[in-house]
């Protein structure tokens, strides 16, 4: 069972600011929380293998393929700046 020093600390290491009424709101919380827990610990997980989900996920984005774009004028169109057929971006320099 977790007591209402071991709230204090927890709060402090996160920097919360918590009242007399949430201290004693957060030891029951926790205290649950923890109990829960060492319930799951009770369980014999010996032959269940390790997941991250519940359910199989699987990406869903398409192939990165190169494709030439054939109205290269519109792109450079939309630049801020250009530069003759390209792109002109700020200097990026080291000072070092």
């Amino acid at each position: 069972m977790i007591d209402r020093e071991q709230v204090r600390k927890v709060a402090l290491l996160a920097r919360l600011e918590l009242t007399p009424e949430e201290e004693e709101q957060f030891t029951t919380q926790l205290g649950n929380i923890l109990d829960y827990v060492q319930q799951l610990d009770e369980l014999d997980v010996t032959n269940v293998a390790p997941t991250t989900r519940a359910i199989d996920v699987s990406n869903v984005t398409r192939k990165d393929e190169l494709q030439p774009y054939s109205d290269r004028e519109a792109i450079l169109n939309n630049a801020p700046e250009q530069e003759g057929e390209f792109f002109k971006v700020p200097k990026i320099m080291n000072v070092e």
